[in-house]
């Protein structure tokens, strides 16, 4: 069931602003851009410390992640393993880096971004960079992601 759901609401996600058909906005409001921008800044830096909390509170829940396939859902804080979470990253990970984030679609309640991270080990070699798609929406007064498509593991 929980499979269901979340496929009808990627699709509602993707679906884009307004009706079906609609041309999604063409120039987003700065003040939009500016506040998933820093959402987007806090959600690396939380990742970069460990800061599994920090991290949480960049999201909105229900979260989910497409990666690898699957498809992960998160109804709520507090539902991951930090030591699961960063064993994804790999053993050598060190930290991460946006490489690109250009919102490519918006409304007032929801944001696509196209993004591009890299990892890094604690040298700066690289040790992979991944495009992704993050979705993220303003709910509760406040913007988060809401959901994350990436060929990341």
């Amino acid at each position: 069931m929980k499979t269901i759901v979340a496929i009808a609401l990627l699709t509602f996600l993707l679906a884009g602003p307004g009706d079906a058909g609609q041309e999604p906005a063409a120039t987003v409001d700065s003040r939009i851009e500016a506040d998933v921008m820093k959402t987007l800044d806090e959600y690396m830096a939380a990742w970069n410390r460990k800061d599994l909390a920090a991290w949480e509170l960049t999201f909105q829940f229900p979260h989910y992640r497409l990666a690898s396939g699957k498809m992960t859902v998160l109804d709520r804080a507090g539902m991951q393993d930090a030591t699961r979470v960063w064993a994804s990253a790999g053993g050598d990970w060190h930290h991460s880096k946006w490489d690109r984030r250009r919102i490519i679609s918006a409304s007032p309640e929801k944001v696509h971004v196209d993004t591009k991270f890299t990892r890094y080990r604690a040298d700066n070699t690289t040790i992979g960079t991944f495009e992704s798609l993050y979705i993220l929406t303003h709910e509760n007064g406040r913007w988060g992601v809401k959901l994350r498509s990436s060929y990341a593991r």
